[in-house]
């Protein structure tokens, strides 16, 4: 069964392995130890996994703890029909926060578009309210 270090799993995702370190400790992989001392980690095939759908989650928005439920989830695979419900309902779940966030934008869009063309009118009246009031320059004459 092939094994992985913690350098080469950080070079296939493109993340650094401070950020591997941190799903560890976080409970989401947990990669046995060699060396003296235990002081390599080498993940399996099933580690290599689980930091992939652990990335995948977090593209997804998914938040640690619901990953880390999803992910566990999926190791035992005693009653798929839940997993899919349970999995169903996080997605559900997102979906609509996601959109709320998508409405608030929006939101604050057209908001600063209003303001936005406020400050043009402002500043196209103070160019021109300056250009009135400007005196006339004096014409130089030359010897």
């Amino acid at each position: 069964m092939p094994t992985y270090t913690i350098s080469e799993l950080a070079r296939e995702f493109d993340i650094t392995a401070r950020a591997i370190r941190f799903y560890e400790d976080q409970g989401l992989i947990s990669p046995s130890r060699e060396g003296s001392g235990g002081r390599n980690r080498v993940y399996s095939a099933r580690e290599r996994t689980r930091l992939k759908l652990t990335l995948r989650g977090k593209r997804l928005g998914l938040t640690l703890a619901e990953i880390k439920s999803l992910v566990d989830m999926y190791e035992s695979p005693k009653d798929t029909e839940a997993q899919m419900r349970s999995f169903l309902e996080v997605l559900v779940r997102h979906r609509e926060k996601m959109m709320q966030q998508q409405a608030d934008i929006e939101t604050a869009l057209r908001e600063i578009a209003v303001h936005e063309e406020k400050c043009r009118r402002m500043l196209a009246g103070c160019i021109e309210t300056e250009a009135e009031t400007a005196p006339l320059a004096k014409p130089t004459t030359t010897k």
